[in-house]
């Protein structure tokens, strides 16, 4: 289904596509035609009015918004940066976010208005409104490149005031417009993207021709002799222009095979004058992935507390030689140091039991309670103490 069906062939250089709302459309209809580029693509959005639940993707060329939805590619619409009246942000009930932030769009196409909504689904993204706004903004700027102008300030002190990306191809004098019995005389400047006629004596007194909006150009004679007459588009207000190029008929040829020369080269490469440039945009991750390094750094650690080592407790801190001849003792049955002298297990176990029978204070046995049962415990073991001369 369309908003309006054509009738006929299209001419292959009609552009339909920033001057039409369509729904429903054939695919190949939503292919960029020349000169037609995506500006930015927006994956998950909803049509909130008329597809509310659907998730789609919303397409921002320099001509038109495209909205596919995901479930079926023959649901779709297409909507002409022409047709737009005003844009604003609203909030809007979205089945699949709820109440949020919507993009509203009021239209007008042939006798019918039409609104849409679309709600973005990538939740503190605002691309939908920024990408959108501005190359709304940078169409309407720009419809000079694409739109006929009569009596328009385009003048200044005899020169044509040149577009971004436009270049004089040639400038032609005595040419006359034929729009009034008499005729006006003025000239012709020939760009790359439009074709101007301004009178001598008024510079407001001007039409501007777009090639994208010339129908057919041609030679026929006039009351005022032959004449250059071209046709502009029914979109463009289906104007018939006359003019006489003077002095003689190899000029007026010359004129006819230049300016429609440019017309077939505009048609194959148009230029609709909505540039873009993205900002900001994010590197690939193979970009900015940084390679892992091994420092080549030995660490040393430093305590600024000695460790702690048993060793420092021992008695014989100064002792020479090294660590004594490891042996196999009978009494524990382990293999030990060898003991200093003749020092054995056995007499120090012995001397750990005397010293656990002594007091606290040092005091010796019968100083306390069990006093006679300690001094037989001595008697016992007295002969570990004794000397070589038995006192």
């Amino acid at each position: 289904m369309s908003a309006k069906k054509a009738t006929g062939a299209e001419a292959p250089h009609y552009v339909w596509h920033d001057r039409e709302i369509r729904f429903d459309s054939n695919p190949k209809d939503l292919d960029e035609r020349r000169g037609e580029y995506k500006i930015d693509g927006i994956n998950s959005v909803e049509d909130t009015k008329g597809n509310n639940g659907d998730r789609g993707s919303l397409i921002v060329t320099n001509l038109r918004l495209l909205w596919i939805s995901h479930k079926r590619t023959s649901t779709n619409l297409s909507i002409g940066y022409n047709t737009v009246l005003h844009i604003n942000i609203r909030k809007a009930k979205s089945r699949l976010r709820g109440s949020t932030q919507a993009l509203y769009i009021m239209t007008k196409f042939g006798s019918s208005r039409f609104e849409f909504i679309f709600t973005s689904l990538v939740k503190n993204s605002p691309r939908l409104f920024t990408t959108t706004q501005a190359v709304l903004r940078a169409y309407e700027t720009s419809k000079l490149y694409r739109d006929l102008k009569l009596r328009s300030s385009i003048i200044k002190d005899g020169q044509l005031m040149l577009l971004p990306g436009e270049s004089v191809i040639n400038t032609m004098p005595g040419i006359w417009n034929l729009s009034s019995d008499q005729g006006n005389l003025g000239s012709f400047t020939i760009t790359n993207v439009r074709l101007v006629w301004a009178a001598n004596l008024a510079q407001n007194f001007n039409v501007s021709i777009p090639y994208m909006q010339i129908k057919d150009i041609k030679t026929r004679p006039s009351k005022f002799g032959d004449a250059l007459v071209v046709s502009t588009s029914p979109k463009a207000g289906g104007y018939v222009l006359g003019f006489r190029v003077d002095p003689d008929r190899e000029t007026l040829d010359r004129a006819f095979n230049e300016i429609n020369s440019l017309h077939k080269v505009y048609s194959t490469e148009p230029i609709f004058g909505v540039d873009f440039q993205t900002e900001a945009k994010p590197e690939a991750i193979e970009a900015v992935t940084v390679k892992r390094v091994v420092d080549d750094i030995e660490i040393v650690q430093q305590d600024d507390e000695a460790p702690y080592i048993p060793s420092s407790y021992l008695a014989e801190a100064n002792k020479q030689g090294g660590d004594r001849e490891v042996q196999f003792d009978q009494h524990l049955g382990l293999a030990i140091e060898a003991l200093q002298g003749s020092t054995t297990t056995q007499n120090l176990w012995t001397v750990a039991s005397y010293s656990s029978i002594r007091g606290p204070d040092g005091a010796g046995p019968g100083a306390g309670p069990g006093g006679a049962e300690a001094e037989a415990a001595i008697e016992t073991t007295g002969s570990v103490f004794s000397n070589d001369n038995g006192g």
